[in-house]
């Protein structure tokens, strides 16, 4: 589990390609890898990565065919700078919220201006994520946490500090730019449960279109 508040950005140095998955070599920047072991994972643009060797300043990876058909892995070429943040310890503050580094999907940049000070972006949501979407709700963004303003169905309204400009790769997003999403987990399995026994059933007789006003009167959600 991770917080969403980036410790250092890295850079790709390599990607390989090895039997339809890709082994990926990242730079770690200032991230602090003295306490790293093999096995630990470590979010890299908000893709949860288990280190399989690693040195004074760099990890390897290895990447599924699954992660790189759900996130923007796929546009990520040496040089491309991400994201770092290692996993939470028991102790750590959670400054941002609770993150899986589970991507959900891919997000498009249709937006970008100055807001003051801040950077005010809007993002188009794969239209399946709109449901876990809310505003004033977390949103991980290329592994940073971050608070939906505002939200118009699938597109989302972010305001940025310079702060989290400065120390994360923000600075580098555009228009037309892609990123990873991961929605709160809590609205991931709050769905399963209002399921309920549908959750058993398959994809198609247990999709979200289950869940409608009788469902929340039968689960207590709504007043009789």
């Amino acid at each position: 589990m991770f917080t969403g508040i980036i410790e250092a950005v890295g850079s790709v140095y390599s990607l390989q390609q090895q039997g339809g998955d890709v082994r990926l070599g990242i730079q770690a920047g200032t991230l602090h890898m003295g306490d790293v072991k093999l096995g630990d994972s470590i979010a890299t643009n908000g893709v949860c990565l288990t280190v399989v060797d690693f040195g004074k300043d760099w990890y390897v990876a290895d990447v599924s065919l699954e992660t790189l058909n759900r996130s923007a892995l796929s546009h990520w070429k040496p040089g491309t700078r991400v994201n770092l943040e290692k996993a939470l310890l028991p102790t750590t503050r959670l400054g941002g919220h609770l993150v899986s580094g589970h991507v959900d999907g891919v997000g498009h940049i249709v937006t970008q201006r100055n807001d003051g000070r801040s950077l005010y972006f809007e993002v188009d949501a794969p239209a399946s994520l709109a449901r876990y979407l809310a505003e004033k709700g977390s949103i991980t963004v290329d592994g940073i946490s971050l608070t939906i303003n505002q939200l118009t169905g699938h597109r989302m309204s972010l305001n940025l500090v310079p702060h989290t400009a400065r120390h994360t790769t923000i600075g580098e997003w555009r228009v037309g730019s892609v990123v990873n999403l991961e929605v709160d987990v809590l609205a991931r399995y709050l769905e399963r449960l209002l399921l309920g026994d549908k959750a058993a059933e398959s994809s198609s007789s247990s999709s979200a279109s289950s869940i409608d006003m009788a469902l929340l009167s039968r689960t207590g959600f709504l007043k009789r």
